[in-house]
């Protein structure tokens, strides 16, 4: 019996020592077009925060990242289909998202808010919005926030395959606002030439019941063993200053958030 129980042991070591150097590649899913956070350089490359943060835990890993684009609202389902083993793309830690996959903790989290052409009259959250469209990221937290709060005070909801296409419609006038990532939208509409004029509006938006605690790393739950090995490359970043220097050179405050 202490012999089986012996060999059962070593058995069980070797299975976890194996399952452990599987993840010499991870392939992770972005969806390229969240500045940023996730997007494109002129050349094609990706990059962003996501994409540096993701780079530096597979470095901790010691496992090559292989970036795999994916539009928003498939995300998930791509991810249970094994068409890659990590979401890394400012994915918020939901309720309903633990129902169907595995999340690391936070690293990183910033509010969103309403963003409309300033002077048009629209002062007060969700009130004025009534007949108003709304352009929203299908399937984010956004598009949740303003289906749960924005739609019931007759805003019209619109949603859009990809972040940048909600500024387009805001550019040709189909829209007349939006629910965005406060530094998202800053980085990729206000600050352009496209968003002169166009500003927040209403309070900061960081309920837990509509955005969750955070964005975190999305993994299957069959892959606790990557779960756990990102949550330690997370808290290893967050300790020796990798994490702050992927921060300063995107941000000029802290975006881990509370």
């Amino acid at each position: 019996m202490k012999k089986t129980a012996l060999f059962g042991a070593i058995a069980l070591a070797l299975s976890v020592a194996a399952s452990a150097k599987e993840w010499k590649e991870i392939r992770v899913a972005i969806d390229a077009t969240y500045k940023p956070f996730t997007y494109k350089t002129p050349e094609g490359k990706p990059t962003g925060f996501d994409v540096d943060i993701a780079l530096a835990l597979c470095a901790e890993l010691k496992a090559k990242c292989v970036f795999v684009e994916q539009a928003w609202d498939g995300m998930i389902p791509g991810l249970n289909a094994k068409k890659y083993d990590a979401i890394i793309s400012s994915m918020s830690i939901t309720e309903e998202r633990k129902r169907a996959v595995d999340f690391t903790g936070k690293y990183y989290n910033t509010p969103s808010r309403v963003v409309v052409k300033l002077g048009g009259g629209i002062k007060n959250v969700p009130a004025d919005l009534k007949g108003k469209k709304i352009g929203v990221l299908k399937g984010s937290t956004q598009e949740k926030y303003a289906r749960g709060e924005l739609e019931p005070m007759g805003a019209v909801i619109v949603p859009y395959e990809a972040q940048d296409q909600v500024y387009l419609d805001i550019k040709s006038g189909r829209l007349e606002g939006t629910v965005a990532d406060t530094v998202e939208v800053y980085e990729g509409f206000l600050k352009t030439p496209d968003g002169k004029g166009w500003g927040f509006v209403g309070p900061i938006l960081n309920e837990q019941k509509y955005f969750g605690e955070g964005v975190g790393i999305a993994v299957r739950k069959s892959d606790r063993d990557l779960r756990d090995a990102l949550n330690k490359g997370i808290g290893t970043i967050r300790g020796n200053g990798v994490w702050k220097k992927i921060n300063d050179k995107y941000f000029n405050f802290e975006a881990w958030g509370k």
